[in-house]
This record gives C-alpha cells, structure tokens and sequence, in this order.
C-alpha cells in the first residue's frame, strides 16, 4: 500500500499535466536563464502566470547546478548534455527565491534568481512586452539592467575591484594585454568577441572561465552593454 503511495506521488510530481506552459531553464555559472515559448530570454528572474501548471525544462551550458524554489517545493538538477523535468503550479502572485543548491563553483552562494508570480492579464501583457529598452530610456542606461540582469556584475566590478573577471573600469579604448603575450585595443569589436566568444582573446592574468553569451543575448542587448562599458571611466 505505501508502495503504491509513493509511487502514486512520485507520478504525480514527475509528469506535468496536459496544457502546461513549457519554459527552458538553464543554469550557468552563475546565473540562470528562463526562455519563453516566444522565443524572448529572461535572465535572473523566472516570470509565470498564476494557477498555470508550468513544465519546467531544466539544463545547464557548464557544470551541475539544481533549481530550487522553496515556496513551491521544486527542485531539480540542472545537467550538462541532457535535460530533467520538474513542474509546480503557484496558487498566488508576489515573488519567491530561486537557488541553486548544487556547489557550483565560485559565486554558487550569489546563483540566486527571483520567481514572479502575475495574473494571467499581467503575464499575457508582460511576455507581450519583453526585451529591449523602456520608452525614452538611453541605450547605456538598458546596457546598465543588462550588466546586472545577466549577471556581469558577479565577475566584473565598476570600480577597479578586481575580480573572476577584469574590471569594467576603465576598460573602453585601453590596451589590454592577453594571456597569449599579445594586446589589444578595447574597441567595439573587441568587446563584442569576448561577450560572444570570451576563449578567443583571455586577459592576462585571469582564468578562461567566463561562459560564451552566444544565442542568450540579443544584438540589441549586446549594444547596450558597450555603450555602457563605454561610460565607465
């Protein structure tokens, strides 16, 4: 009998119902991203309509990490190469924690991302909406959401402070000298390779471990970020 419980209960928390609005999360050192059926990326905050069930389709681009939301009680691994399914359903709006609960590396105490539960009216209106810069707000201001949206603030600082990652400060047209004995100038196209590809040219000094933002962020955001960088003196 406890058996069939159990077995019962595991169904129930293993298979999502039918209608449930898929969304593609995954882990990354350190921060996760939830992408949406409309093809529109969400990086550190997982946004759902309430009383939905949502199929959550969990993976990682890196190392393992687990998804835990405490208020829903779901939790996951988040594999390289494969993916694992856990699905909750929130009976009220607000916000909730999500962490990871599998040490990461690092910055795994920081891999923290925020649930927001909307009505079904504000969910529609906000998927609607989603990506690109406010109206009447400069592109380094959008460029300034994005450098704390997908988690640049965790490895590069604003003021000279050193760490996983070069500064920002200052960064814009100086020379910057690389792991291979070369330089280069921090110019556009520089800046845009090592978002896209950040292996190709490693800074001295530093561990090749920043993640490749390739397919995550868009050509707009990728703009946004250099004429911010380009602010930071």
């Amino acid at each position: 009998v406890m058996f069939v419980w159990g077995f019962k209960t595991y169904m129930h928390m293993s298979i999502p119902p039918k209608g449930a609005i898929e969304i593609k999360v995954t882990g990354q050192k350190w921060f996760w991203t939830f992408g949406y059926p409309n093809g529109h990326v969400e990086s550190g905050k997982f946004v759902v309509p309430v009383n939905t069930p949502v199929k959550a389709l969990i993976s990682s681009k890196d190392v393992l990490h687990s998804m835990f939301i405490p208020a829903f009680r779901a939790k996951m691994d988040a594999l390289p190469n494969r993916y694992t399914v856990t699905w909750f359903e929130a009976t009220k709006t607000g916000k909730f924690p999500l962490f990871c609960t599998e040490y990461c590396g690092t910055s795994h105490s920081g891999m923290i991302a925020e649930v927001e539960v909307m009505s079904n009216a504000d969910y529609e209106a906000w998927l609607a909406n989603s990506g690109g810069p406010a109206e009447g707000e400069s592109l380094a201001d959008y460029g300034e959401k994005i450098y704390a949206k997908y988690a640049c603030n965790t490895c590069h600082s604003l003021d000279g402070s050193r760490g996983n990652g070069p500064s920002w400060q200052g960064l814009w047209q100086n020379n910057r000298p690389l792991a291979d004995g070369t330089s280069v100038t921090a110019d556009e196209n520089y800046i845009r390779e090592s978002i896209l590809n950040p292996q190709a040219k490693v800074v001295n000094g530093f561990a090749p471990v920043m993640p490749a933002y390739q397919g995550i962020l868009k050509e707009r955001e990728i703009e946004a970020l250099i004429e911010f960088i380009k602010l930071q003196k």
